[in-house]
């Protein structure tokens, strides 16, 4: 798959799911928005990562659920590029998958809801309010939005996390519907646990078992598993496929 002078945004690269997908994006011609929140240091590293291997990235710090920190961003964008082809909202608040910790239904607040949906829900929507201004004007552009399949099979029931998620998805599809007659694509991804990364590092073994037990290819997925899945999303091979879930999890999810 070729971007080729395509502008990529990607929210929250600076580590994990998004520096991987900001890599191969890079890798394939696209100069790639390495969007971080706190950490320049590695969101810098992404960017010097990228450029030793021959591709171009920019680190630009935004907090996706501050909307004029978005507007700021976005018009760094354009006043840079001049563009914006495809953004990956990949950023959220966070989240540690550890069962053991996790808030059950009789304990947890409405106040943990609150900051999923303004880390996922919230932070997707401020990026492409902005980023559609100029998809529209140019009657093209890729939104993709990570989702989880935990909105298929809660197989650990983190309450706040996923509903935020599920509530995602459905802003995916209603924004596709409206935005295909400008030939702008909207999709989600939704991976199962990806291993290793900040949320997923408390995760015990023994749920990591269980889950393996479950999973037709029996391994966890890896950052490197979602790249081709968003890869092509992004890309003209997809051009005739928008409001749709990829679930990318070895097959624990059958839909």
């Amino acid at each position: 798959m070729d971007f080729k002078d395509k502008v990529v945004l990607v929210t929250g690269s600076s580590r994990g799911i998004g520096a991987a997908l900001a890599k191969a994006f890079a890798q394939r011609g696209a100069c790639v928005i390495i969007n971080y929140l706190k950490n320049e240091t590695l969101a810098e590293k992404v960017v010097e990562d990228i450029s030793e291997g021959g591709g171009q990235a920019v680190a630009m710090q935004a907090d996706v659920t501050d909307e004029e920190s978005v507007k700021k961003m976005m018009a760094d964008i354009i006043e840079a590029f001049g563009v914006i082809d495809i953004v990956v909202n990949n950023a959220l608040s966070h989240y540690s998958f550890n069962p053991k910790t996790r808030k059950t239904a009789w304990t947890i607040k409405w106040e943990d809801y609150q900051q999923q949906f303004s880390g996922s829900v919230q932070g997707a929507f401020n990026v492409c309010q902005e980023a559609m201004v100029y998809m529209k004007a140019q009657m093209s552009g890729r939104m993709l939005n990570m989702v989880t399949n935990l909105i298929d099979f809660p197989v650990v029931p983190y309450h706040d996390y996923t509903t935020a998620k599920t509530a995602l998805l459905g802003f995916t599809r209603n924004l596709a519907k409206d935005l295909g007659s400008y030939g702008i694509t909207v999709n989600a991804v939704a991976p199962g646990l990806t291993y290793p990364t900040d949320s997923s590092k408390e995760t015990k073994e023994d749920v990591r078992k269980m889950i393996l037990t479950m999973t037709p290819l029996n391994r966890l997925a890896t950052p490197e598993d979602i790249i081709g899945p968003v890869l092509f999303l992004a890309s003209d091979l997809a051009a005739f496929v928008t409001g749709q879930c990829l679930r990318v999890d070895g097959g624990l999810v059958m839909v």
